[in-house]
């Protein structure tokens, strides 16, 4: 793999896996709380919709061109990567509270438990299957955002929805191994950085969709990518600076006094 091969790899590797995480947090909270039948089946009805999906949105980016289409997704990945960068830095300076997953996994069971069981048809357990549904199919939606993007951009659908299936599937596999919200993931740590590569891949093809010509071609991407990491953790280390409680002056001087009884 070449440097811009393997930056589109890790990152659809990576977005796809938050992505994932979240999907399998509600589907182990309806399926443990509720009924794993009735689960699993509004997952097969997820895959279902995102598979029609997938057939009639991929054949129809594929024809746009080029050049509009990396100006269109270089603005959506700045869009979207910014928003991530964003919160991220806000949770990695204290002023936002951290992603957790077991928390949200509560709250799902608690709001599945007290939720009465109906039968629909041949599902035992509606509540149970809508919410394993809404839950895969709003996910699976941002990964298959993240593929036909990434992948029609790069001229590489195949890698992109390779590193897809790889995270969907380890994530997955690692969920219901446990059977627990999968925790020990370091889910905000992934946001940073994937927020950091859709910026940067945001800023490389809207500027080549532009009509920019980068030095270096896709080796510049290894600028372009440490460079917006290394902005971003200074703004970390600034806002960080920024909340640190700072004595008043006569808070100074009551300490001092303290200091020469």
């Amino acid at each position: 793999m070449n440097a811009s091969t393997s930056a589109l790899f890790i990152a659809v590797l990576l977005a796809c896996a938050v992505e994932a995480v979240e999907a399998t947090t509600i589907v182990l909270a309806a399926g443990t709380t509720r009924d794993w039948r009735s689960a699993s089946s509004g997952v097969g009805a997820a895959l279902a919709v995102l598979a029609v999906v997938v057939a009639v949105l991929g054949p129809a980016v594929s024809e746009i061109p080029i050049r509009g289409l990396r100006v269109v997704v270089g603005a959506l990945l700045l869009v979207f990567g910014l928003q991530w960068v964003r919160k991220a830095i806000l949770r990695a300076s204290g002023h936002k509270a951290l992603h957790d997953e077991d928390r949200i996994y509560a709250q799902q069971v608690a709001a599945a438990a007290g939720q009465e069981r109906q039968r629909a048809a041949l599902i035992p357990d509606w509540y149970g299957f809508t919410l394993a549904f809404k839950g895969v199919l709003l996910e699976g939606l941002e990964v298959v955002f993240i593929v036909l993007t990434f992948g029609s951009n790069a001229r590489n659908v195949g890698l992109a929805a390779l590193a897809a299936g790889c995270a969907v599937v380890i994530v997955a596999a690692a969920g219901f191994a446990v059977r627990a919200p999968l925790a020990r993931v370091p889910e905000n740590t992934m946001k940073f950085v994937v927020g950091i590569m859709l910026t940067s891949f945001g800023v490389f093809w809207g500027a080549e969709g532009a009509g920019a010509n980068w030095p270096g071609s896709d080796a510049s991407l290894l600028v372009i990518i440490p460079a917006i990491a290394a902005f971003a953790l200074g703004l970390v280390a600034v806002l960080r600076r920024a909340a640190s409680p700072q004595p008043d002056a006569a808070g100074v001087q009551a300490v001092a006094a303290q200091g020469m009884r």
